[in-house]
């Protein structure tokens, strides 16, 4: 069975390098629906070709529709079952970055998304499609979303997670490979606050007295809120961008800011904000007669490793060395995935299971091709585990 599950997946090569360039083709920049739209139909028609798997739709309000497939056993519910997780949202606009190159003979392609994370989803369609003729999806639960917003912080494909992979007993994310075969089990939480402050206008010559400073007001805080970094907890807060003025003889009425936070624990994530308020009342003490507003806050929780998490990596290594390749686990990612909402409704998650490649979020993004049926077949191989299992065989 288990030289049977590679020849499927080896014999493959053409059709999946194929499938991959068709995602990649199609431009699926996040605010781009039409071009996430298209990439969906995609994966639906993919979905819909493997036996045992039925698909949902899901509207989106914003984006391009959301993707739910479902094997028999998880059709009603998610209970029990294990999540599989990805998106089709990419973070370059059209027209800044298209093409579908191969390169080295073969073994790597160049393109918008073959490695975040387009190439993660072919990876997943190549799984199912070889576990199909063994019956696996006929005994094991097992439910894929696909979310089209992850690139934004999935504002809708969080709720969307939560509510369809709710009492799931695994999350598998396939997020680009790390280098080493390094399996994610801790991210960085994140948060973005907006600020504003409220001042009054007076011209700076003839009634500067009259005249309450917003951007000096802005100011302490910005300075408050920089102070807040602690790099020994892993907590950072960074001032990205600052507004404010109409010009330079007038005091201003409104200055503004946005704010990026990450953390590593849940608990220092709300504290985060709490101080940040903080500091924005004793900015505006500072400064008389001004007023600072705060908005937003945590956007993902962190990926906290735990030892139900520790023991699904070690699941999933297994499963790898089988596939004859040994995986480790990452240190500490700075940036956010969707495999925080799965940790965060309390299913153990692992994350990091895409292809190889390099240059994610650049126009360098490169994915090794030859990473592709290995990545595949740890999958293929850490399900049909899981179905064994299940039947007591």
């Amino acid at each position: 069975m288990s030289d049977d599950l590679r020849a499927r997946l080896e014999s493959r090569q053409d059709a999946r390098v194929a499938l991959l360039e068709r995602l990649v083709r199609v431009n699926s920049y996040t605010e781009n629906r039409e071009g996430g739209r298209g990439v969906g139909e995609l994966l639906l028609a993919e979905l819909g070709s493997i036996p045992g798997l039925a698909t949902r739709v899901v509207a989106s309000e914003r984006f391009a529709p959301h993707l739910v497939a479902s094997s028999a056993p998880a059709a009603s519910s998610a209970e029990g079952a294990v999540a599989l997780v990805g998106h089709l949202d990419t973070v370059f606009p059209p027209g800044t970055f298209e093409s579908f190159v191969l390169e080295q003979e073969g073994h790597v392609a160049h393109g918008p998304g073959v490695l975040d994370m387009k190439g993660g989803l072919v990876v997943v369609l190549e799984a199912l499609r070889a576990l199909a003729p063994l019956g696996v999806l006929e005994r094991l639960p097992v439910r894929l979303v696909v979310v089209s917003d992850e690139e934004v912080g999935s504002p809708e494909g969080r709720p969307l997670i939560e509510r369809e992979l709710a009492g799931a007993s695994a999350a598998l994310v396939f997020e680009s490979g790390r280098p080493g075969d390094a399996v994610i089990t801790r991210r960085k939480g994140t948060g973005v606050v907006s600020v504003k402050a409220h001042g009054r206008a007076a011209h700076a010559g003839n009634a500067h007295a009259d005249g309450v400073n917003a951007i000096w007001a802005l100011s302490r805080f910005v300075d408050g809120a920089q102070a807040l970094t602690d790099y020994g907890r892993g907590l950072t807060v960074n001032v990205g961008t600052v507004r404010g003025g109409t010009s330079k003889n007038t005091v201003p009425e409104e200055a503004s800011a946005v704010v990026d936070l990450r953390f590593e624990t849940a608990d220092d994530g709300h504290a985060l904000v709490a101080r940040l308020h903080a500091v924005a009342a004793e900015a505006a003490r500072g400064v008389p007669g001004s007023r600072l507003e705060l908005g937003g806050g945590l956007s993902r929780l962190p990926l906290e490793r735990s030892l139900a998490s520790a023991a699904l990596c070690a699941e999933y290594g297994a499963a790898a060395a089988a596939a004859g390749f040994a995986i480790r686990e990452a240190a500490l990612i700075g940036g956010g995935s969707d495999a925080s909402s799965t940790a965060g409704i309390g299913i153990p998650s692992i994350d990091g299971l895409g292809p190889r490649g390099t240059g994610f979020h650049t126009r360098e993004e490169r994915v090794e091709l030859d990473s592709f049926v290995p990545r595949a077949e740890a999958l293929a191989r850490f399900l049909l585990a899981r179905a064994s299992r299940l039947s007591g065989t």
